[in-house]
C-alpha cells in the first residue's frame, strides 16, 4: 500500500429521514465526527446538458478503521463533507489483514 497522508479533515455525515408532516419524508444529514483522510482521485466524467453540465469524480478516501457499528466507521450511504464539497460513500473495504485502514470509494457530483 502506498504511503498515506492523512492530511484532510472530513466530516462524516449520516442521512436521516424525518416525517415532513404531509405524509412524506425530509432528508437531513447529521455529523458523526471528523476523520482525517488521505484522498486520491480515481476517475472523472462530465455530462453536458442544455443549461448546465454535471461533473462526476470518483475518489479513494482512506481513513483509520473503527469497529463495526462505531459512529466513526463509514458505511455505504454516508457522505464526507469538506466545506461545500460532498462525497457520497458508495463502497467501504478494509485494506489490510489487521484491519487498520478503511478504503472508501466516494463520488463527488458538481453542477458547472
Amino acid at each position: 500500500m502506498a504511503k498515506m497522508n492523512l492530511s484532510r479533515p472530513l466530516l462524516l455525515e449520516q442521512r436521516v429521514l424525518e416525517p415532513d408532516g404531509f405524509g412524506g419524508l425530509d432528508e437531513t444529514w447529521t455529523g458523526r465526527g471528523t476523520l482525517w483522510a488521505d484522498m486520491r482521485p480515481r476517475s472523472a466524467t462530465e455530462t453536458a446538458g442544455e443549461e448546465a453540465s454535471l461533473s462526476r469524480a470518483l475518489w479513494t478516501i482512506t481513513v483509520r478503521a473503527a469497529p463495526f457499528g462505531a459512529p466513526s466507521r463509514p458505511v455505504e450511504g454516508n457522505r464526507f463533507r469538506e466545506g461545500r464539497r460532498r462525497f457520497s460513500v458508495i463502497a467501504v473495504q478494509e485494506t489490510d489483514p489487521a484491519g487498520r485502514w478503511l478504503r472508501c470509494i466516494a463520488e463527488e457530483e458538481r453542477a458547472t
